[in-house]
């Protein structure tokens, strides 16, 4: 099995390098090969680095002669991106943003065009892509369960919530964010009708639910901690960090019925000197064989979807933007938690006081 998914790794990237010069401007793979350019990429770090270094930063080296450097980004970078901008000391030439903070740059003037649109990778999923971002990944809010404590199997936000018919101890973010999506979908809201939320009618749900929740998590790390040693039996989170617990030997399961999703991807600092070696790299990045390299590492959706035309069938089961999990799902409003954020924060913390 191993040597199976290192051929099929080397084809992929051997057949990215042929690719590249129809994607990359030949202009700028000459510009930036006689410079010997170095564009620094900050990533999230951790498991990313390899995954992206394999997917993506090699197979361009190799296509353009640029140098790739990747830093670990903030999981916050916002306000680093403005300091960035603002002084024109570019600790970074592309990062990886989510949708809000993508949003939040952009409003402010703080990015540079990505010099492509949709028109010109039309595999892309629409929302993956616009003049100021390129989405790489996709990752969702779903839950899961320890298939070897709860019994009865839950198929929904309804069963979630039902501490009667689906015994078991309980954890949820201690976050409004996605928590009271998930109290409107137990209370039988249309996952198409969501936005905008009531959250009066939320914290009705939660109400309820309140004298049942053993953990209140607060950070990624800890949600797969807390599935992985059974404190909890059930849990909503996001789905890599489920996988990953999964893949290493724990008894669970995901349930994508319901989930609501968002995507992370690439961006350019307004004013940064290497603007078009980085949107060469930017561009390379939205193939659909590179995008499915690093689905072997990470449990995240390539946005390209024509990327699961190579991604082995029991590895796409696993992946947000499979067809038969994105299905079953709907794209987060960002949006109307960027107008709210602050004041219905503020009524949950309060709320968890009380």
């Amino acid at each position: 099995m191993l040597d199976k998914k290192i051929s099929r790794r080397r084809l992929l990237q051997s057949s990215s390098i042929v690719a590249a010069s129809t994607l990359v401007a030949p202009s700028l793979i000459g510009r930036a090969a006689a410079a010997g350019v170095q564009l620094t990429v900050a990533d999230p770090g951790g498991p990313f680095g390899p995954a992206f270094r394999a997917a993506f930063y090699d197979p361009f080296e190799k296509a353009t002669g640029n140098k790739i450097v990747n830093v670990a980004r903030e999981a916050e970078p916002t306000a680093q991106f403005k300091a960035m901008v603002d002084t024109k000391s570019y600790t970074w030439d592309v990062c990886t943003l989510t949708l809000s903070a993508r949003d939040i740059l952009a409003k402010q003037g703080l990015l540079e065009p990505i010099g492509f649109s949709h028109a010109d990778a039309p595999q892309l999923m629409p929302q993956a892509i616009n003049e100021f971002f390129m989405g790489t990944d996709v990752y969702s809010t779903v839950f899961a369960y320890r298939t070897d404590k709860v019994k009865k199997a839950p198929a929904s936000w309804k069963d979630f919530f039902d501490v009667e018919n689906f015994p078991g101890r309980r954890a949820l973010r201690k976050n409004p964010i996605d928590t009271v999506e998930q109290a409107l979908l137990a209370d039988g809201v249309p996952l198409d009708k969501l936005y905008p939320l009531d959250v009066a009618r939320a914290f009705k749900v939660l109400d309820k639910i309140k004298p049942h929740i053993a953990v209140w998590w607060t950070g990624g790390a800890q949600s797969t901690q807390l599935l992985q040693s059974g404190e909890v039996d059930l849990i909503p989170g996001w789905n890599a960090r489920f996988q990953a617990a999964i893949d290493g030997g724990t008894p669970a399961k995901i349930v994508w019925n319901q989930g609501l999703y968002s995507i992370e991807g690439w961006s350019i600092p307004k004013g940064c000197p290497k603007a078009d070696a980085a949107r060469a790299f930017i561009k390379f990045c939205s193939q659909a064989q590179q995008q499915a390299i690093y689905t072997e590492k990470l449990a995240y959706g390539p946005t390209n979807l024509d990327a699961y035309k190579s991604i082995p069938a029991d590895r796409a089961a696993h992946l947000p933007t499979s067809p038969q999990n994105l299905k079953q799902m709907a794209i987060a409003n960002e949006d109307w938690w960027s107008a709210n954020r602050s004041a219905v924060t503020e009524k949950f913390n309060s709320w968890l006081l009380a």
